[in-house]
């Protein structure tokens, strides 16, 4: 499609979310409220700032503080056509990764003891989970344009490498609403931001929002923390990172740290919002990437494109073939037993000096 076609499309597509967004503000349509503390997770854009590891995070921290927690999702890539659908009971019984979808399962085997609920209305997600689960304190995977749930607190990360794209709203964009829609913020998150900080990145967007003078020569990290400071000067701003946790083999249940690809002659793969993001962190562990593909976010693998996949590992004579652990999610139902087939689990990790924000939500929940 053309430029001018996405413009006129985006146009529409503004035209739509400006005015569902008057309609709220002007209480036309109101937002609905569950018995106890919301949580949203949520970003600006269509994919590609890490929600899952951060909601995986969020909910680990709020077990260790003794609330019953319970994650609501809308299940993307799920083909469950239930009102609600259970990925997981908090008691080690799961839905099947078909039904449920990639993120949902993953964040239910990342934190074992929380229900993970699927529902388009998480309104009645989360009532499900009050009365079977007594959840208190509740999460919303990618919640902020989900309006029709108050939340007590709107978490919001952004890319620091890419943090708007070219500033244009969807489809001709990645933008979901406009940028000035981040005042409702109650917290920013930056993730990957210690690769924002390389001088040799760049950032789509920044520039033209705050203007070029002052902006050479710094990275683009710093633009981003200039732009939010500027813009939304009572919002706090925390840094994160995604960082590589485990090296997993499913079919002999070994774990190695990531040290252990060092050197190693891997082919792999990744279906993710920025596939590239996972070939560069491989190249930064120092990992021989011999081969590496690139599939859609949320791609709905087959038993042929695997069996490929092993096949040209074979043919290359790597050591290993490698994916992402959402990219596992997919392809475990028909997965053969192959001993040299693996998983790179991320842990999304504050940086130090950055706990400020767990303060901030007990703060929150203390109100």
């Amino acid at each position: 499609m053309g430029t001018v076609p996405l413009a006129f499309c985006s146009a529409v597509y503004g035209l739509g979310v400006r005015l569902r967004l008057g309609a709220y503000a002007t209480s036309i349509f109101r937002g609905k409220t569950l018995p106890g503390f919301v949580v949203s997770v949520g970003n600006l854009t269509a994919g590609g700032t890490g929600k899952t590891p951060a909601v995986v995070m969020l909910a680990q921290w709020a077990v260790g503080q003794g609330r019953r927690v319970a994650v609501l999702s809308r299940g993307y890539g799920s083909q469950g056509h239930q009102d609600i659908l259970e990925v997981s009971d908090g008691k080690g019984r799961y839905a099947d990764v078909r039904m449920a979808g990639d993120e949902p399962s993953l964040i239910a085997r990342a934190v074992p003891d929380t229900p993970v609920i699927i529902a388009r209305n998480r309104h009645r997600a989360g009532i499900y989970a009050y009365k079977r689960f007594g959840s208190d304190f509740f999460i919303l995977d990618d919640g902020f344009q989900h309006l029709q749930l108050k939340r007590d607190f709107n978490l919001v990360l952004a890319d620091a490498m890419d943090p708007f794209g070219n500033s244009h709203l969807l489809p001709w964009g990645p933008l979901r609403e406009p940028v000035t829609q981040l005042g409702r913020a109650d917290a920013f998150i930056l993730t990957r931001f210690s690769r924002g900080q390389n001088l040799n990145g760049g950032v789509s967007g920044i520039k033209r929002k705050i203007g070029q003078e002052g902006l050479d020569g710094v990275a683009p990290a710093e633009k981003m923390l200039t732009f939010l400071k500027k813009r939304f000067p009572s919002t706090p701003v925390f840094h994160a990172d995604h960082c590589p946790d485990k090296v997993v083999f499913p079919a002999t249940g070994k774990a190695h740290d990531p040290g252990f690809l060092k050197k190693k002659g891997v082919v792999a793969f990744a279906g993710i919002a920025h596939p590239e993001y996972f070939k560069e962190l491989l190249v930064a562990l120092g990992v021989d990437v011999i081969r590496f593909r690139g599939f859609r976010d949320h791609c709905v693998f087959t038993r042929k494109d695997l069996e490929d996949m092993i096949q040209v590992k074979e043919a290359a004579g790597a050591h290993y073939l490698l994916t992402t652990e959402k990219d596992w999610m997919r392809i475990e139902p028909f997965a053969p037993g192959h001993a040299n087939l693996a998983y790179l689990t991320i842990r999304f990790s504050l940086l130090p000096g950055q706990d400020g924000l767990f303060r901030v939500i007990r703060d929150g929940l203390k109100e």
